[in-house]
């Protein structure tokens, strides 16, 4: 069993190995809805989150905030494509409109030809289809140019991870919207989890990366258990009959592979707002999964019965 896999051209390849092999792919990290679309498989999982979840959740809302015109800066390889084209589609459907897009390589160092871009563009929303390194360059960078300092451009993380925030400190992540599936103070339970972790993680706050592979880890056990057998095929289709309930994630694994979990839209807290260590965000809406999930009629995934 592979799990976690961050990084979705490697997530695609990866599905191509495990699917014509006795072996499962609990992908906990690589981001394209296409896991579960074209590229679904009996022995394959999307646990954590994907493109369509966070465009869903992100794109819509900015929208009904009155964010309608965008520009994407996007990772040049197959989740800053999906996530994309997700977004565009949920910006276009609300009424939007995509004034443009640039690409960049991964592990940019320096954005500001794109930035520049982005800002002649005279876009709303300056939206950033990227991750990890580069989303926190490309907003350090953003807010050197001042690109939101007049209020007339907005950036938004379309994967802004709390480690990203914890990384580029409230000063600059203020005020930044967000969707992730896991937020640590959420509850008793997730606190609890989170206390465990930075003792084993010499302090360093988790992402939802980190809860996905535990709780995947956790339930893929489970489902060996019950069906008696390491046998990929038989290990995942038990994983889809067995409710999942941890600390992190009650919900289920859908016929297409996918997880369905809600989602949560966060804001980044000013400095004065934060209380307390790891105090970033607010919560400002849950979307339930049947709404941040792919509908299956929507499906391209061949394992979905289409009527």
């Amino acid at each position: 069993m592979i799990l976690d896999i961050p990084n979705s051209a490697v997530g695609l390849a990866v599905r191509e190995v495990t699917r014509t092999r006795n072996a499962v792919d609990i992908n906990t990290g690589a981001a394209t809805s296409d896991l579960t679309g074209k590229f679904c498989s009996p022995h394959g999982v999307h646990w954590t989150f994907d493109t369509y979840g966070l465009a869903a959740v992100t794109g819509r809302a900015l929208v009904k905030q009155g964010g309608n015109t965008w520009f994407f800066i996007t990772a040049d390889y197959a989740f800053g494509h999906a996530l994309e084209r997700d977004t565009a589609s949920f910006v276009e459907s609300g009424g939007g409109k995509v004034l443009g897009a640039v690409r960049h390589p991964l592990n940019t160092a320096d954005f500001s030809s794109f930035l520049l871009q982005a800002q002649a563009s005279k876009a709303q929303i300056v939206a950033l289809a990227n991750a990890g390194g580069d989303t926190i360059n490309a907003i350090k960078q953003a807010a050197e140019f001042g690109l939101a300092k007049t209020g007339a451009q907005h950036v938004a993380a379309l994967l802004l991870q709390f480690p990203d925030v914890h990384a580029l400190g409230l000063e600059v992540a203020q005020g930044l919207t967000a969707t992730e599936t896991f937020v640590w103070d959420l509850n008793d339970q997730t606190r609890a989890w989170t206390k465990r972790f930075l003792t084993l993680n010499g302090g360093k706050p988790p992402s939802m990366i980190h809860a996905g592979t535990y709780g995947a880890a956790l339930h893929y056990l489970k489902a060996v258990n019950a069906a008696g057998t390491t046998d990929a095929t038989a290990v995942v289709a038990k994983m889809k009959e067995i409710p999942i309930d941890d600390f992190y994630t009650k919900g289920s694994v859908r016929e297409d592979g996918r997880v369905m979990r809600p989602y949560y839209l966060l804001r980044v807290k000013t400095p004065t707002e934060s209380k307390y260590p790891f105090d970033y965000m607010n919560v400002l809406a849950t979307v339930p999964a049947e709404e941040a999930a792919r509908p299956l009629s929507e499906s391209a995934c061949p394992m979905v019965k289409h009527g």
